[in-house]
C-alpha cells in the first residue's frame, strides 16, 4: 500500500532535497575551483560526498554517472547514423511520418 502524506510534508521533503543538492553542488563547485576547472566533474561530485559525510551515496552517484555516459553515447550513435544518411531532416520526418501513415493503415485493416 502507498503512503500518503501531508501537502507540507511533501513539501519539507522537497525542501530537504533541494538543500542536500545545493550542498553538494556549492561543495563540489568549491572543489573544481581550487583545481582552476570551469566544469565540476563527477570527481568533484565524488569529492563532495566524501567530504560531507555521504560515502555511502558514491557507488550509486557513479553507477548513473556510468548510465548517463553510455545513454550520450547512444545519442551520439543515433544523431551519426542520421548525418551519415545523406538525407535532410526534412526528408527524414517525411520518411517517418509516411511509415507512420502505413503503419496506422495495416492497423486500422485488422487481422489479414
Amino acid at each position: 500500500m502507498g503512503q500518503t502524506f501531508s501537502k507540507d510534508a511533501r513539501d519539507l521533503l522537497m525542501e530537504c532535497c533541494v538543500e542536500f543538492i545545493t550542498l553538494i553542488s556549492s561543495e563540489a563547485n568549491d572543489i573544481s575551483e581550487k583545481e582552476a576547472k570551469k566544469t565540476i566533474a563527477c570527481e568533484h561530485v565524488e569529492k563532495a560526498l566524501r567530504d560531507l559525510g555521504f560515502a555511502d551515496y558514491i557507488p550509486d552517484v557513479l553507477a548513473v554517472a556510468e548510465e548517463h555516459r553510455e545513454q550520450l553515447k547512444s545519442r551520439e550513435k543515433k544523431q551519426s547514423k542520421m548525418e551519415q544518411s545523406g538525407l535532410s531532416e526534412e526528408e527524414l520526418l517525411r520518411q517517418q511520418q509516411e511509415l507512420f501513415r502505413s503503419a496506422t493503415e495495416k492497423y486500422n485493416a485488422g487481422p489479414e
